[in-house]
């Protein structure tokens, strides 16, 4: 009796043990974390304007048009100028510069003067390859806000008058149109350029 009451014993042990065994497998040991992501957008951000010559804006020195009465031999301020803001991402600038006047401009050197191209270029504008008439800065991220003139006069010759088409100078204008795009995924201006603003221009 004694045996089998010992027997029955170590079985009950034996069944015990496989139950706490099991259980024992069951509980597991977890742990969790989250990584939680914060986004934010960079941004490129300019503005253009020049000189109010022709005082159209009331209490202003800036303005982003003018209207002027052309006159053989006469100089005039005109200094469109980009403002690329401090906080702008790493960009390239580009400004397309439109001159609607340059047959009766004076000739380059002349009394000192130098003509639009030659003063957008000395401005350290690079003129963009294969695309007439755009010209193109780079800005680097962390500058300060930066200031890009883009010329600063214009002078129209003493014989303009006598040029073809000065009767019909008051069609005549000079657009000058500033982008800007990020710097990142471009590697050069020439693609920047082709593959966003180039395409409807």
């Amino acid at each position: 009796m004694k045996t089998k009451t010992k027997a029955l014993i170590l079985s009950l042990c034996a069944i015990l043990l496989v139950v706490t065994s099991v259980f024992g497998t069951m509980a597991y040991l977890t742990s969790q974390a989250d990584v939680s992501n914060t986004f934010s957008v960079g941004k490129v951000n300019i503005t253009m304007d020049e000189t109010d010559v022709d005082n159209s804006t009331s209490g202003a020195s800036r303005d982003t048009s003018n209207a002027y009465l052309l006159m053989p031999g006469s100089t005039y301020p005109k200094d469109p100028i980009v403002h690329v803001r401090a906080d702008s991402e790493s960009c390239y600038i580009f400004v397309k510069v439109e001159n609607g006047i340059a047959a009766f401009e004076a000739a380059t050197v002349a009394d000192g003067y130098t003509n639009i191209a030659g003063q957008i270029s000395a401005n350290g504008w690079t003129s963009l390859n294969g695309v007439a008439n755009v010209y193109y800065q780079e800005y680097t991220k962390g500058q300060e806000a930066t200031d890009l003139t883009v010329f600063t006069e214009l002078k129209i010759a003493d014989n303009a008058n006598d040029t073809s088409g000065w009767d019909q100078i008051d069609s005549k204008t000079i657009n000058v149109t500033a982008y800007a795009v990020q710097h990142a995924s471009f590697d050069t201006a020439e693609e920047a350029w082709a593959e966003t603003f180039g395409k409807g221009n």
